[in-house]
């Protein structure tokens, strides 16, 4: 695995992994073919612009669901601390650990911030078939908000072959 790969683009195919959400459950983004999934790498539990983020993207699960979407949240933090920030803030969708190797993940996608330790914060939709259709990577300490994430899976939705 390089250690800093280039940032995934529209039409590449999303690298398969598996985190664990749980202490003893795990999550694979090949088991999630079949329907689009938004990827959410952020820096870090409990941090002020992550809580803001993860907590808007929670108000607006019933949205991203009305696409067929899975919704996983991703960082370096270890499954205990997600399981301790997803109780606070009342999130009803995965936070998968990154943990160790600690970023291995966020390196195959581009994202990882090897200066800092953390990923980056930036955004995946993946449609049913496994491949990027778009991404972004906000500044570190900018909420990037849904709108873009709304936007690309509704182009997601419109495009021959991605049925709902």
């Amino acid at each position: 695995m390089p250690n800093s790969p280039s940032l995934l683009v529209a039409g590449q195919h999303a690298p398969d992994f598996t985190l664990r959400s749980t202490a003893d459950q795990s999550v694979s983004l090949s088991e999630l073919r079949g329907r689009p999934v938004v990827l959410v790498f952020y820096p870090a539990d409990w941090s002020p612009v992550c809580s803001d983020q993860v907590s808007l993207y929670n108000e607006l699960l019933s949205e991203f669901h009305t696409y067929g979407a899975q919704f996983l949240g991703i960082s370096v933090d270890g499954v205990w601390c997600h399981a301790a920030f997803a109780g606070d803030r009342k999130l009803h969708f995965p936070l998968l650990a990154d943990f160790e190797p600690k970023g291995a993940v966020a390196r195959r996608y581009g994202v990882y911030e090897e200066s800092d330790g953390v990923c980056q914060r930036a955004l995946f939709v993946i449609n049913a078939d496994g491949v990027v259709r778009w991404r972004y990577v906000s500044p570190i300490g900018v909420n990037p908000g849904a709108e873009g994430i709304l936007d690309a899976l509704d182009k997601l939705s419109r495009e021959p072959g991605q049925s709902l």
